[in-house]
């Protein structure tokens, strides 16, 4: 069991940012902005790629409702997305606010944020999600 099924299982907290019957959205502990947030399929898969078709299609439209609302709720030109995949076994979209292209480079310091505003951040994300 990966991670971040542990996540989904409750196993692991997270903040949780999104959630439908078959995707999870949470922010990401090492972020690269504020709001950076991580859209994962419940089921576990360890490569994007062995997804099937209809659920590739299906996290896509479900990450682009969570990146609507990051960017309603944070000031942001774009949120910009990457699926590297390879720190954690387990199927992953990054979605991160940007101002730049040089937001969503990896190599980047990531920041810190404290529980209190990790949590506030989330909450305002899946209230902006939930109105759509």
């Amino acid at each position: 069991m990966t991670i971040f099924s542990k996540i989904v299982a409750g196993d692991i907290p997270s903040y949780k940012c999104a959630e439908d019957d078959r995707f999870y959205a949470f922010l990401d502990i090492a972020p690269l902005a504020k709001g950076h947030t991580l859209v994962i399929p419940k089921r576990e898969v360890d490569y994007f790629f062995d997804l099937t078709d209809e659920e590739i299609g299906a996290m896509q439209v479900f990450a682009k409702h969570v990146a609507e609302a990051i960017k309603e709720v944070l000031p942001c030109r774009k949120v910009g997305q990457a699926v590297l995949g390879l720190e954690v076994p387990h199927a992953h979209i990054h979605l991160v606010p940007m101002q730049s292209e040089s937001d969503l480079n990896f190599a980047n310091p990531k920041k810190q944020f404290s529980p209190e505003e990790m949590q506030s951040v989330a909450d305002a994300i899946r209230k902006a999600f939930e109105k759509q």
